[in-house]
């Protein structure tokens, strides 16, 4: 905040010259005027943050000039001086606006101790308002282009939302999103996306999973006529369809590692190829990638390669699990009532504090997204107007979602989580995917993979 500007209007020249001299000495800007005219021009001019004004002007009453400027400059700060006035003036001058009433005589330091106090209500305020235009650009400007789930009170949620304006400023560099599936890595980038320079340019979102081994050099670089059988005309891949936009790449760990070298060359050159094409493309696309996997372990196990790590790890911005910031769970439960019962048509029921406690416990295995299923479906369920603790039953309330295995291996404590999911869902896998957080057919690859049979034997 720049130096502190007071004007002090009072139609003693003694009394304004004496406080210029002293506040001075404290690094403020300090201006003075002797009549209400005078005032007023200072007034427009400088605009001060604190007028120090005086009740008994020549011509002039001080409390009709306070009402007038409280109107004319809502935002300034008003600190009232007067010889004469019982407490009724006093009382009137805070009602219209004053921030504080001083007596005279007076010693300096009651009108230093004054500023000071009034001094941090506008740095408080100005901290505010910084807040509050942060918070806009992302509740109104973006609101239209991504979800708003991605709120919070707790200093992790605040430190990636931080992090994410911040990255956003600069439209070139490559970013990793890391966290566990539901925790909103997907509306992160968006916002990334849209808060940057180019956001007038495409977001395109790309599972990197969920496209064919076959196609996936097709997907993202294109192709020309008659590369392959099905290739009956040229086709452009999403690094040209993107072009100038951001290129997500969600699920990056599982890519495959010869894909890998080509996308590694298509950041590094700026250019790529189409299949079966000879012809060098330049592109402009930043890429913003997601995991919620070990990326460093999977490099020790020559599953990824380290060079491409390295350029798509410029900024790393990390979202933390629900269950390690739960002092967020109100706030997002709030969200979600407010907003279902919106969609819904309903009128927005109360929320229990005991529910709070409760939903407080749960380890929330499928974070963000697990806990708007939840109020959607209580939402659905719940009789009367307030959602109680039985509204919202959790899978498995008797048997925690914990990691109890007594090893930090990933693998082991991934299947153990499946394997708690399935129970609780009486062996529904697309139920189970849900609480989990992945989709349907990520269920069935882990379910191969770990080598999980469906069956009710499993404890």
């Amino acid at each position: 905040m720049e130096d502190l500007k007071i004007l002090i209007l009072d139609d003693e020249s003694r009394i304004t010259e004496k406080l210029k001299h002293q506040l001075e000495k404290k690094k403020y800007l300090v201006y003075t005027a002797n009549t209400p005219n005078e005032g007023i021009s200072q007034l427009a001019l400088h605009l001060p943050d604190i007028l120090i004004l005086d009740v008994m002007l020549p011509g002039a009453n001080g409390l009709d000039l306070l009402e007038g400027i409280k109107k004319d400059y809502p935002t300034m700060e008003v600190l009232m001086i007067s010889g004469y006035g019982d407490m009724d003036m006093v009382i009137k001058a805070l009602r219209l606006g004053a921030s504080d009433f001083i007596r005279k005589p007076f010693q300096i330091i009651d009108i230093q101790m004054a500023i000071e106090r009034t001094e941090k209500y506008i740095r408080m305020q100005t901290q505010l308002a910084t807040v509050e235009d942060r918070e806009t650009l992302v509740s109104k400007e973006l609101s239209s282009l991504i979800e708003k789930e991605f709120i919070g009170e707790s200093f992790h949620i605040k430190k990636v939302l931080d992090m994410a304006l911040k990255v956003a400023q600069d439209g070139n560099v490559n970013v990793l999103v890391t966290g566990e599936n539901g925790t909103g890595k997907e509306i992160i980038s968006r916002l990334i996306h849209y808060a940057s320079p180019r956001s007038k340019a495409a977001f395109a979102p790309v599972n990197s999973s969920a496209i064919p081994e076959t196609l996936l050099e097709s997907e993202f670089f294109g192709h020309v006529k008659g590369a392959f059988t099905d290739a009956r005309e040229d086709k452009k891949g999403y690094f040209e369809l993107v072009n100038n936009g951001t290129l997500f790449l969600d699920e990056i760990a599982d890519m495959p590692i010869a894909l890998q070298a080509k996308l590694l060359r298509a950041i590094e050159e700026n250019r790529i190829k189409r299949v079966g094409g000879n012809k060098e493309i330049d592109v402009d696309v930043r890429i913003i990638s997601a995991t919620n996997k070990n990326i460093e372990q999977l490099i020790d196990d020559g599953k990824f390669r380290l060079d491409l790590f390295h350029r798509i790890n410029t900024i790393e911005i990390h979202i933390p699990p629900l269950r390690e910031r739960v002092d967020d769970i109100p706030v997002l439960l709030n969200h979600f009532v407010k907003i279902i019962s919106q969609r819904k048509g309903k009128e927005c029921p109360l929320v229990s504090e005991d529910l709070i406690k409760k939903l407080k416990l749960y380890a929330f295995p499928g974070n963000v997204r697990e806990l708007r299923n939840m109020v959607e479906r209580a939402m659905i369920l719940a009789d009367g107007n307030e959602l109680l603790p039985d509204d919202f039953p959790l899978r498995g309330e008797k048997t925690t979602v914990n990691v109890s295995t007594g090893s930090l291996n990933l693998d082991s404590n991934e299947k153990q989580l499946i394997e708690v999911a399935l129970k609780q869902c009486d062996y529904n896998q697309t139920k189970a995917a849900e609480v989990l957080g992945i989709s349907r057919d990520a269920m069935k690859r882990k379910i191969k993979k770990f080598g999980i049979i469906i069956s009710k034997e499993i404890c």
